[in-house]
């Protein structure tokens, strides 16, 4: 009889709360930590996250990092020694921040959180799902049907906030003497910015971008790493000239067994003369193999992980066709009629 009770229920997510395990509850919205299952009935979230929600965490983790490490380079200056000691700073901040949040959440103490199954698209955003059944009253049903991918986001924005504001005025003050008194906290003013837009993306588009972020960590890193490489004058110097005789096949092959040989090695010799650039490098392959690994889910092991293998493709690409788009080149072979 309760079975049947519970089915009256409307809308998606609301449901009845059990008491004393025989008397349920009028239908509402689930307590935070429960999600309604088939029988219209509330249960506790008692699963755990799986490696998808878990790579999704980490994204949204990522972003306050990435932005602090950008705006600390941008505003510290190319002769600023304060700029590695800000950088390790906001990477303690974030893991200090990740772990706080991780010891909060249920179960408390614990470095692990349950979690309910996400679904479908919907589950992220309940308040659009409040059922009216006479067309007049509205029966509010919104709860956190993700829990707790939703808000510990939002927790997690909030910690990184508070460490910030705790730490780095401190150290700032202290070791940024190369740059001027407002220059030097215009990395901190910038994260001011950037956190409540962070907060309202995750609020707003929290679903979509749980579905879109290893699209969006690709699309961005190799467009990241093309500008960068293209605007840390890696040096193109070799020149190309193909010919098409009557063995035209024979010039083409060798001038790309040239590329491979000879000039792709100088390439990268001079992308990782500097440990600034090798260190951007690297940090732009983890981000690929973050997002292939996020797209495949490694499901099939034997499938997924060949898939890796294609992380350096972007940059070998680029050493391989910048010297057929070097401005130079293209400006005088215009100039010769060619």
């Amino acid at each position: 009889m309760a079975v049947a009770m519970s089915s009256t229920c409307p809308g998606l997510y609301c449901g009845r709360t059990i008491i004393n395990d025989s008397f349920e509850g009028e239908c509402g919205v689930c307590p935070r930590g429960q999600r309604t299952n088939y029988e219209k009935i509330c249960e506790e979230c008692s699963g755990s996250p799986e490696l998808y929600d878990w790579l999704y965490l980490g994204f949204m983790a990522m972003l306050p990092l990435v932005l602090h490490w950008f705006f600390i380079e941008w505003f510290s200056g190319k002769k600023s020694s304060s700029a590695l000691f800000q950088h390790i700073t906001a990477l303690f901040e974030c893991t200090a921040a990740a772990i706080v949040t991780l010891l909060l959440n249920d179960p408390v103490g614990q470095l692990s959180i349950r979690s309910c199954e996400v679904k479908v698209l919907s589950d992220w955003y309940t308040m659009l799902y409040n059922p009216s059944p006479d067309y007049v009253t509205t029966l509010h049903c919104t709860q956190e049907a993700v829990f707790p991918l939703y808000t510990i986001v939002l927790i997690y924005y909030a910690f990184c906030l508070v460490f910030m504001m705790l730490l780095r005025p401190l150290l700032v003050k202290k070791i940024a003497c190369g740059l001027g008194k407002t220059d030097r906290f215009r990395s901190i003013y910038a994260a001011l910015y950037f956190f409540p837009i962070l907060t309202v993306l995750q609020a707003v588009g929290g679903g979509l971008l749980y579905y879109a972020f290893p699209y969006i960590i690709l699309v961005l890193s190799l467009v990241t790493l093309a500008v960068y490489m293209s605007a840390s004058e890696i040096q193109v110097n070799a020149s190309c000239t193909v010919f098409f005789p009557h063995n035209a096949f024979y010039f083409i092959f060798k001038d790309v067994l040239k590329l491979f040989v000879t000039y792709l090695p100088q390439s990268f010799k001079n992308l990782v003369a500097k440990k600034k650039r090798l260190v951007v490098l690297f940090s732009h392959w983890l981000l690929h193999a973050y997002g292939i690994i996020s797209i495949s889910r490694l499901d099939k092991l034997g499938q997924d992980l060949p898939l890796l293998a294609l992380v350096p493709g972007p940059a070998l690409f680029y050493l391989l066709t910048a010297r057929f788009t070097e401005p130079n080149r293209i400006l005088a072979e215009g100039g010769n009629g060619h």
